[in-house]
This record gives C-alpha cells, structure tokens and sequence, in this order.
C-alpha cells in the first residue's frame, strides 16, 4: 500500500480522517462505496467533505494518483463525482488509480475555486506526518 507522505491525515480540530495508518492484510482493502449526500447534512460533514477535496487537489491535481492510504469512506462521498477511477473499477484495490474531475469538483464546491474566498482547513496549524519510520 502507497503512503501518501505529505497528505493530511485528518480535517483540524475534528475526528474525520482522510487516512489509514497501515493495510488491512487479513481482509484486503475495505471498499470504496459510493455514499449519497443528501441536502440534510450537518455542515462538518459537508466540511470535510470539502476539506478532503482539496487536499486532493492541492496534492494530486488532475492528475491520476493511486488510492493507497487514503481512507475509503471519506473517498466514498466523492467518488462518482469529483473523484473517478482510472480505468477499470476494483474498489477494494489500494493500487486503483483515481484522479478528480476538476469541472465537476468546481460544479460541486464552488468555495474552493474562488481565490479571495477559499476556506482555509488549518493546513498549516497543525504538522502533517511526514515521519517515514512511522507505520
């Protein structure tokens, strides 16, 4: 399984994780399932939902990147939408390439298009683990 050093491992200040700290070897990879968002969602969620999105992007951009360590179910409120497989579908493959779909992504969070308004997810607050001992 790919780590991601550098990428985030949690929204700040709150228990949504973006990442897994090692594989799961007995079961395999959990899968990614596709999650509905409906309009009722409390706002932390939308927030992570955004907070996660942009760090793909500010990470990945378009380009395609493997799934790796980043957790399946925040990755099952996007993909479909803002984040698409590469090729065929396996979501229970940590090697599955993905990539965010940039038109949808500003379709869906307008907010982190916008370069005077763009939230700011306390990024640099908090140290992302870069500690390559760590499992």
């Amino acid at each position: 399984m790919l780590k991601h050093r550098g990428f985030p491992g949690r929204l700040p200040g709150t228990d949504f994780q973006f990442v897994i700290r090692r594989e799961n070897r007995k079961k395999g990879a959990t899968p990614i399932t596709r999650r509905e968002r409906f309009r009722d969602r409390r706002p932390a969620d939308r927030r992570a939902d955004a907070g996660f999105l942009a760090a793909l992007i500010d990470h990945f951009g378009e380009e395609p990147f493997v799934r790796g360590n980043l957790d399946a179910g925040r990755l099952g409120w996007l993909i479909g939408r803002e984040v698409k497989p590469v090729g065929d579908f396996d979501p229970a493959d940590y090697d599955q390439l993905l990539r965010v779909d940039m038109a949808a992504a500003q379709e869906s969070f307008p907010e982190l298009f916008a370069p005077d308004e763009r939230p700011d997810f306390g990024w640099n607050d908090e140290p992302w683990d870069d500690d390559p001992d760590r499992d």
